[in-house]
């Protein structure tokens, strides 16, 4: 088998975990945009600020996950050896 100290590897392993605590706050961000969502259905009122504010957070923190998660199948599929 391989090593977890293969270079490709132990970069997977790096953006898995920037990944995922990219994706903690978004969980927490979510729960909140639901309430809000739920609040202003319920009180027939557009939604608040604060559940923009809550979308802008979610979309930027998705970014670096995203990029992250397609590098990490890059260094799966390619298996680069750095020097």
């Amino acid at each position: 088998g391989l090593s977890f100290t293969t270079d490709w590897i132990a970069i997977s392993l790096a953006l898995y975990i920037i990944a995922g605590l990219c994706w903690i706050p978004v969980v927490w961000l979510q729960i909140r945009m639901k309430a809000l969502a739920l609040q202003a259905s319920e009180t027939k009122t557009d939604l608040p600020k604060q559940y923009w504010h809550y979308a802008r957070l979610w979309f930027w923190l998705g970014i670096p996950a995203f990029l992250a998660m397609m590098t990490i199948v890059l260094l799966m599929v390619f298996k680069p050896i750095f020097l």
